[in-house]
């Protein structure tokens, strides 16, 4: 069939009028209609030269209706990769990352409760060895450690304790540990056992990086360690919580070597038999944190053998230096009644 015969064919017309239509769908409808419409493409039956004519519309029009095209298709994608980089909210499924140092990328994410290892089981002492002052190691003098009602207690029978006589005890758990995080939940209760010091009033702590219990001599009221001080308000004056305590020891407060024997946080006083709930963040012989309502309200760092004191002189020639990296973690009795309804722990990554 020759060209002229195929162009004046109602096939032809077909042809050269589809790009049009397509333009049609990508451009505005009413200016690309009065396009259509000027271009007067030929019913079936026009001569050769007008079907030419539309033949060469076509040729110079494609270019066109590509650019036309892309310009229509260049927004959605624009909205297409928008939506999915935003990530405000998270809504995106990106991942959020972030680091100390934010260039690592590491995923920072809170541990789950299956991670925490259940230090007081809620039903008994079982992991636990308690030491009380001039009792031998294992001996529960006057059952000052018991558990009752879920809750871990220290008590002072009046049997036992007409006077406490400074009777300091502690409560050790069976395993050392070196970088952790120790939360406990706890509540002073009750009135002071007759005896017990003036500052002992509302006042127990936790034992970090503590020495091991069998090489306490009978009579030695506290292990050598680093004591996060637990103190409850007296209802007279300001009085902070998770305090520093360092029988025995020294850290490194502020870049300088830190000699006080106590020294106070900037917690606020909890009052009452309110239950507390705190943490202690361990990093071996690095930082340490003592943490409260999800506040850092003490920081230190380099927990190390005191030399001025002989026994733990003595533990640093054991172990050839003074820095302590790790050691037994216990809770203390001092002469008021507390109570323990939590103690957890989740180990750190060295």
């Amino acid at each position: 069939m020759s060209l002229a015969c195929f162009l004046s064919q109602p096939t032809a017309v077909a042809v050269v009028a589809t790009p049009f239509r397509w333009l049609q769908c990508v451009r505005e409808p009413p200016a690309v209609g009065a396009f259509h419409q000027n271009a007067k493409i030929p019913p079936a039956g026009s001569n050769v030269a007008t079907c030419f004519t539309a033949m060469l519309l076509l040729f110079f029009m494609l270019p066109t209706a590509r650019a036309a095209a892309q310009e229509a298709t260049e927004p959605q994608a624009a909205e297409k990769s928008a939506a999915l980089t935003e990530s405000d909210d998270g809504a995106s499924g990106h991942i959020k990352t972030e680091s100390d140092d934010g260039a690592s990328g590491h995923i920072k994410t809170e541990p789950q409760a299956a991670d925490w290892i259940q230090l007081f089981n809620g039903q008994d002492l079982s992991g636990w060895i308690p030491k009380i002052r001039y009792h031998e190691l294992g001996e529960n003098y006057g059952n000052t450690f018991r558990v009752e009602e879920g809750l871990l207690k220290v008590r002072y029978e009046p049997e036992q304790y007409p006077k406490f006589d400074e009777r300091f005890g502690h409560l050790f758990f069976e395993k050392p540990f070196s970088h952790y995080r120790l939360r406990v939940e706890y509540r002073f209760v009750g009135e002071q056992c007759a005896g017990g010091p003036g500052w002992a009033i509302r006042n127990s702590g936790m034992m970090l990086h503590g020495e091991d219990p069998k090489l306490m001599s009978v009579d030695q009221d506290f292990p050598v360690s680093i004591e996060c001080q637990l103190l409850g308000g007296n209802g007279r004056d300001p009085r902070t919580t998770v305090n520093l305590c360092t029988p025995g020891t020294n850290v490194v407060k502020d870049g300088k070597l830190f000699l006080p024997h106590c020294t106070s946080s900037s917690s606020k006083t909890y009052a009452g038999e309110q239950w507390v709930r705190v943490e202690v963040e361990v990093h071996g012989a690095g930082v340490i944190k003592h943490i409260i309502d999800g506040q850092i309200v003490l920081e230190y760092s380099q927990s190390q053998y005191d030399e001025r004191d002989a026994h733990a002189k003595m533990l640093a020639e054991k172990q050839g230096g003074l820095l302590i990296s790790a050691g037994t973690i216990s809770l203390q009795s001092e002469s008021h009644p507390i109570d323990f309804r939590k103690v957890e722990l989740l180990v750190l990554e060295e």
